[in-house]
């Protein structure tokens, strides 16, 4: 797969993540003690990178057997290439 599609799908996965944040921030809030999170931004921020991260390499596995270094190190470059965005909008 070449890399515009694959960041055509990260990005969706991402843009799909962050919709989700007011949730997760709500949810984290309401269950504070439990999860002893102190910074529930942060938190959302890990999910978010943590979802995109592994539906990129989902997507890679889903077009080949099995996704060599070299293109988990893509999907790492594709989504942190868009970690200001995410970051601007899980903290602004």
């Amino acid at each position: 797969m070449s890399d515009e599609p694959l960041e055509t799908l990260i990005i969706q996965v991402i843009d799909g993540a962050i919709a989700t944040i007011p949730s997760y921030l709500d949810e984290i809030k309401e269950n504070k003690e439990v999860l002893k999170v102190e910074n529930p931004q942060e938190f959302a921020y890990g999910i978010v990178m943590g979802m995109a991260l592994g539906m990129g390499g989902a997507i890679l596995s889903a077009q080949k057997e099995m996704p060599t270094t070299e293109d988990q190190m893509k999907i790492r470059d594709l989504v942190y290439k868009h970690i200001p965005e995410i970051r601007e909008r899980i903290f602004s």
